[in-house]
């Protein structure tokens, strides 16, 4: 039974690490005022909603870690109750490590980006495969994407944080530059046409 929901990550070895360096009074002051989050908030939900990629990360028995990226249209990680987040799985390139290290070790993390807004929140808990449950893969199944949902891969928090904004490099997805650069050649269309209107003069 771990004292603080932050002990999932901060082991005895790293805090050992934190007062080697000099950082843990800083986080034993944040575990006494109530540690990290265990469930699903308002800030975690509005997050979730804008969201079209996440990194997906497991570990075979042997502690081998393996990340995965995840991408769909925005909000398709959903929230399916106040501990629980859910995603459809489709089909790739048939190597199927994350369910093989699921089916050994359920622990998993989701590493949620926001590199528009140099934003990031991470989350530990425990995943599971879950395949048959047409009612399941139906919430989940992306209307606006062609794939077929092969089975939902359902990720229960155990606990989250977000994580401070420094080194950040910012990147912008297509759908967010797409109407900046359709903007930009209305613009220029227009103003073409002027010169165009003018030169006729």
């Amino acid at each position: 039974m771990r004292e603080f929901s932050s002990d999932i990550a901060f082991t005895q070895s790293v805090k050992e690490v934190q007062t080697e360096k000099g950082s843990r009074p800083g986080y034993a002051r944040m575990e006494l005022a109530g540690s990290w989050e265990t469930q699903v908030t308002p800030v975690l939900s509005e997050f979730l909603a804008g969201l079209d990629m996440f990194y997906f990360a497991t570990s075979n028995a042997e502690g081998q870690p393996y990340v995965q990226y995840r991408g769909g249209s925005p909000g398709f990680l959903k929230v399916i109750d106040e501990k629980t987040l859910a995603f459809a799985d489709f089909g790739g390139n048939r190597q199927y490590i994350t369910i093989g290290n699921l089916r050994e070790n359920p622990k998993a993390f989701i590493f949620l980006m926001d590199y528009a807004h140099s934003r990031r929140i991470k989350l530990w808990g425990h995943a599971s495969v879950v395949e048959g449950d047409p009612k399941l893969l139906d919430r989940l199944q992306d209307r606006a994407y062609p794939g077929k949902v092969e089975r939902a891969i359902v990720f229960r928090i155990e606990a989250w944080d977000i994580n401070c904004p420094q080194h950040i490099h910012k990147r912008f997805s297509q759908r967010q530059v797409a109407p900046v650069i359709e903007e930009l050649q209305a613009r220029i269309a227009s103003l073409e046409a002027e010169v165009n209107r003018l030169r006729g003069q």
